[in-house]
């Protein structure tokens, strides 16, 4: 029997790399539909009870009819789109974490939901090594003054140069897989390496009062959960040393943003960071815009080819599983 297939690819993760994925994967023929996203031309939002999605209900409930499964990046799965599909069983998000997916409605409608974990690891790694030379550097800074015209000396004097890496002392707030190859990158710099996490076994393992005392850079790499929210505010960044460098390609829930621009016009902090915010996109009037040395980009540490390939590729083995009556590798469903 021919299974019907909905492809809900978007601008990153486009529907070509999602079906050549699930061509390659699946052995038996199956039927593909197509659905295009506006994402990441249209930014994602909250879409009924569940975050992160593109506001397409209406055109996916049409799209879900008489489709068992489901292979999208932003698609919102709300119990509204769960309960106009009943011949779903199958939704998986090529993403690291379905927070566009209500999982507790899927299960009760018996709709398992996969998701991709470290699609973007190696992206995310390499984008949070190239933000932290960027603020230590000042090179976006310097870039601005030249391509306006402007030869500024005095960015070669020792209060505005910023320190190395070799010798000094990095602080990795958690240890996951994108933690795990900041690490070995950092290693190879010669940085000396301290990591918290307090659900991971990790070499240099320390409190994180010491970590932030001891790293004259600290980048963060934990997830967005209730115990993690506001982990790093006001005192957390007193506490680095005076001069120091904070990078955040993680979640913006993880951090105090009046805190860090605080700590940036005081001069406390030398520089930042950040791919992602407590807002997005950033709405006019913040004080993000105006901040000195903070480097900004708009939330694509994970954006790479390779990544929106991996992503393809990890869905369209857990599609092939369910068609071959296999358990699926990465249930996120209770």
């Amino acid at each position: 029997m021919t299974i019907r297939v909905l492809a809900a690819g978007d601008h990153f993760v486009q529907n070509r790399l999602l079906i050549d994925a699930i061509r390659h994967a699946v052995p038996t023929e199956v039927d593909i539909r197509e659905l295009t996203l506006p994402w990441p031309v249209v930014p994602f939002g909250r879409v009924g009870e569940v975050d992160e999605a593109s506001d397409v209900e209406e055109e996916l409930i049409e799209a879900l009819r008489g489709v068992e499964v489901c292979v999208t990046q932003m698609a919102p799965l709300t119990k509204r789109v769960l309960d106009a599909s009943p011949d779903l069983r199958l939704f998986c998000v090529s993403r690291g974490g379905p927070v566009n997916a209500n999982l507790e409605a899927a299960a009760r409608a018996g709709v398992a939901v996969t998701f991709a974990p470290g699609r973007n690891a190696v992206a995310t790694a390499e984008h949070t090594l190239a933000m932290l030379l960027a603020a230590t550097r000042r090179i976006p800074q310097t870039h601005a003054d030249l391509a306006a015209g402007v030869w500024r000396g005095d960015y070669y004097t020792y209060d505005n140069v910023g320190p190395e890496l070799e010798g000094n002392t990095v602080g990795l707030v958690g240890y996951g897989a994108i933690g795990r190859r900041v690490a070995r990158m950092l290693e190879g710099f010669g940085a000396n390496v301290l990591v918290h996490d307090p659900y991971v076994a990790a070499p240099n393992s320390v409190g994180l009062p010491e970590l932030l005392e001891r790293s004259l850079f600290v980048s963060l790499h934990a997830r967005a959960t209730p115990e993690t929210a506001g982990l790093i505010g006001a005192t957390e960044i007193a506490a680095m040393p005076k001069g120091s460098v904070l990078v955040n390609c993680a979640r913006g829930a993880l951090l105090d943003y009046d805190a860090l621009c605080d700590a940036l016009d005081s001069g406390h902090l030398f520089g930042a960071a950040m791919d992602v915010f407590p807002e997005e996109p950033i709405p006019q009037g913040s004080r993000l815009l105006t901040t000195p040395n903070l480097v900004m980009t708009p939330h694509l540490a994970g954006a790479s080819k390779e990544t929106a390939m991996k992503a393809a590729a990890i869905v369209a083995a857990d599609v092939a599983r369910y068609v071959r009556g296999e358990p699926l590798a990465h249930v996120a469903t209770p």
